[in-house]
């Protein structure tokens, strides 16, 4: 079934495009775009025994979207994606969403982004994903079969809007750090604060006060920023897109012209296969003096130049035979023969 891996991936690229635009994450919002698009006949027309294998293709392209580097919005659409279709498939018993153990700690955080965020209904589509047994925990992402090529998979593939952009100081640091960071801070400040000679002393005040504070509004500052970057620069590229759709008659028109000009100043001409050791000349006479001089030939210039008179003007005049060249003078004349003509 993998002949058919690039049209699922399309279909769900453009099911989450849409999603996207809309700016929502509400599960209400996906399954009115799932309607529109009248997505679950995907799996309508497949045989019987192409069920099953086509099933497993299906939730291997939508789980991709589940999992990072994709943005939040996604991620969303990639998980209501995988309830959708792990509940409208044909196949009894039904086929599980693979996760793989070194993703699952992806899957908590994320779920308690969007407790976070209050996005319950993302909380309780991935629970009861959970609750009903349609994930099926295992060691790799896909089945390993023996004696295969592993294919290296990259995301250069996906549409580069789905992409999150990476972010070395929100890695860096993270929710975890700034609460480590604070108790940390809040340690040293108590211990300072009980020995006698050192609160006294002004000198030992050197650290700030809002450390963390200060920390955490850099790196939010630093994200709105990066938004703000990949926002215009999607702008430009749609700004780019609508001049070069404005008016595509003239953008023909300026392709034709080109193309005619090119081949006007394409002088050099291409003999024929006969004619090719000759070198093409170009002909600078007048109009008037087009046509070529014929010359006499040899026959006739040597009939001209030279004059017979006598046997040798008849011998001259008459062919001459090649058998003559061997003979000698002395034997005798041979006659021509006349043919018989065949008489009924």
């Amino acid at each position: 079934m993998e002949y058919c891996r690039r049209q699922v991936k399309e279909d769900c690229e453009e099911l989450l495009r849409r999603f996207q635009k809309t700016q929502s994450v509400r599960f209400e919002v996906f399954t009115q775009i799932w309607r529109d698009l009248k997505f679950e006949q995907i799996f309508y027309g497949v045989e019987f025994h192409e069920r099953r294998p086509f099933c497993r293709l299906v939730l291997d392209v939508a789980s991709q979207f589940f999992l990072p580097p994709f943005t939040y919005h996604i991620r969303v659409g990639g998980l209501y994606l995988l309830y959708a279709l792990a509940h409208k498939q044909l196949t009894e018993p039904p086929e599980q969403v693979r996760l793989a153990l070194k993703d699952w700690k992806e899957v908590q955080q994320f779920e308690e982004d969007s407790l976070n965020a209050r996005h319950y209904d993302v909380v309780l589509i991935l629970r009861r994903l959970l609750a009903e047994k349609l994930v099926q925990f295992t060691a790799t992402p896909t089945l390993l079969c023996y004696r295969k090529k592993r294919e290296v998979k990259t995301h250069a593939d996906f549409s580069k809007e789905f992409l999150e952009r990476s972010s070395r100081p929100r890695n860096l640091i993270s929710t975890e750090l700034l609460e480590e960071l604070a108790n940390v801070h809040h340690m040293y400040k108590k211990l300072k604060s009980s020995v006698p000679d050192v609160s006294q002393n002004s000198e030992s005040n050197k650290t700030r006060q809002d450390l963390v504070s200060r920390l955490e509004g850099a790196v939010l500052e630093f994200s709105q920023w990066q938004n703000g970057q990949t926002e215009a620069e999607q702008g430009e590229v749609t700004t780019e897109e609508e001049s070069s759709s404005v008016d595509p008659e003239s953008s023909r028109r300026a392709q034709l012209l080109s193309r005619i000009k090119t081949k006007a100043f394409q002088t050099a001409t291409q003999a024929s296969k006969s004619r090719r050791h000759r070198q093409v000349q170009v002909d600078s006479q007048p109009a008037h003096s087009s046509r070529r001089s014929s010359r006499p030939s040899l026959k006739t210039r040597t009939i001209k130049h030279l004059q017979l008179t006598g046997d040798l003007e008849k011998e001259a005049s008459t062919t001459t035979s090649v058998n003559r060249l061997s003979t000698l003078e002395s034997a005798p004349k041979e006659t021509q023969k006349t043919p018989s003509r065949f008489s009924w």
